[in-house]
């Protein structure tokens, strides 16, 4: 009798803890969503403003843009290696709500030829898309003006400058190690992030990686991209960083060369957020950032 007693009580305390744990992983995605809007009549001038939403788990997804394991700029290199824990911790939350993982290291789809997450992008079919499918995507001197800073010595902030490779033969041959790759996520450096998107009916897309001003802007699975193609779209801002040497217009440190950029596509393109809404604590800051 006691021993019935007892798998009664073990089963109550199991189910408790499946039910607990599956209402956490269907909860919505509350986030804090910033934007940058004109400031009265005066075109030039912009004031932040935030907005409460929410995000169904299972019509979300999330882009890890070029974590790779090595850049060519040692800086871009460490600063890679320093947010790759929190932001592993952030995917693997995200990935126990329910977002779609979506790691995006381009040029090493070598690397990941039988992985199952890269076969699981390939079996994506195409669809029609309805503005500029494919390739990279440029500055749109329609909907936006330069970018707010320059780039010379190629965005490396390091002195002496570190060389950019040539003739194409990049030292990158994976996404860095520290970032997990799970069975049901996904892997792929190309626009088979956009079929997969759309034939699992995902309308909201998180992103978040390297480089704010290049690369997340203007892969073919990157900021503008996304936003063609009409996904509801937010930047990670604490765990994304630019290309930029500060010797380099508007002469400002790095860390606000890289705010500057945010604050851009705050103005013209998605909407921006903080890791610490979704997985607690503060946001991410760079051990260098001293401001």
């Amino acid at each position: 009798m006691n021993a019935l007693r007892f798998s009664r009580f073990g089963w109550s305390i199991t189910l408790l803890l499946f039910c607990a744990l599956t209402a956490h992983a269907a909860e919505d995605l509350s986030l804090k969503l910033r934007r940058q809007v004109p400031s009265g009549e005066d075109a030039s001038k912009w004031r932040q403003q935030s907005t409460r939403d929410r995000w169904n788990p299972r019509a979300t997804a999330v882009i890890i843009c070029d974590m790779w394991d090595r850049h060519w700029c040692q800086g871009a290199t460490a600063r890679v290696a320093a947010m790759a824990p929190r932001m592993n911790d952030l995917l693997k939350e995200l990935r126990h709500r329910g977002v779609l993982i979506i790691h995006c290291p381009s040029d090493t789809m070598s690397f990941y030829q039988e992985h199952p997450g890269r076969k699981l992008a390939r079996s994506a079919p195409k669809v029609e898309l309805p503005a500029k499918p494919g390739g990279w995507c440029a500055l749109n001197k329609d909907k936006e003006p330069d970018l707010p800073i320059e780039v010379i010595h190629d965005g490396c902030d390091d002195l002496p400058p570190c060389q950019p490779p040539k003739n194409g033969h990049y030292p990158w041959t994976r996404q860095i190690a520290t970032l997990e790759i799970e069975p049901g996520d996904v892997i792929t450096d190309n626009v088979e992030a956009i079929y997969l998107l759309k034939q699992r009916g995902i309308t909201n897309v998180l992103i978040l990686g390297v480089h704010v001003n290049m690369c997340v802007l203007g892969r073919p699975f990157g900021i503008r991209q996304l936003v063609y193609q009409g996904f509801k779209v937010a930047l990670v801002r604490d765990l994304t960083d630019a290309m930029y040497c500060s010797r380099g217009r508007p002469y400002v440190n790095h860390f606000t060369g890289n705010d500057l950029v945010i604050g851009h596509i705050e103005q013209y393109w998605c909407s921006t957020v903080t890791s610490d809404q979704i997985i607690g604590g503060k946001p991410y800051r760079f051990p260098e950032d001293v401001r």
